[in-house]
């Protein structure tokens, strides 16, 4: 029989450890504290600046119910999606799933068709009336049958669409 080497381990250098510290330092509380603080002192402006997101909106809806082209759909989708980024971390996560809902209409939508302004409107009256209302509650029971139904549409409309 014959004789069998040794088996030898080789353990590659962790680099990515060596480059960020690589102890188990802990989290610098003071650090946290103050972007807590910051944070807090943003929470007074996510008010205004949903405002300014629902008004963004609004202009591209009715840019696009004018001009229903390439350009105007394109503003509007982005309109819609940045609403779906950004409304959850203003405390109005159903303005998010609308929002959702719209831009998965007019990007799943090909091209060719023209998205539906009534099911625009839809969206974005949706959109106004939680944020005039101050809807943060997510268990709102309005607000569920009214986004469960706008889905519903958008899944309608997509599917007649394919």
């Amino acid at each position: 029989m014959a004789r069998q080497q040794p088996i030898e381990l080789f353990m590659p250098p962790n680099m990515l450890k060596a480059k960020v510290g690589g102890g188990l330092g802990g989290v610098d509380m003071a650090a946290m504290k103050r972007a807590e603080g910051a944070l807090e002192t943003l929470k007074s402006e996510f008010a205004d600046w949903i405002t300014d997101d629902v008004k963004v909106l609004m202009a591209a809806r009715a840019r696009y119910a004018q001009t229903p082209d390439a350009a105007s759909r394109g503003a509007l989708m982005r309109a819609a999606h940045d609403i779906k980024g950004q409304a959850a971390t203003f405390n109005f996560p159903l303005i998010a799933r609308v929002a959702g809902s719209l831009s998965r209409l007019i990007g799943e939508l090909p091209d060719s068709q023209t998205v539906s302004l009534n099911l625009v409107d839809g969206h974005v009256n949706a959109i106004q009336v939680i944020h005039r209302q101050g809807i943060q509650d997510t268990n709102d029971k309005m607000a569920q049958t009214l986004c469960a139904e706008l889905d519903a549409r958008v899944e309608e409309t997509l599917k007649s669409k394919k």
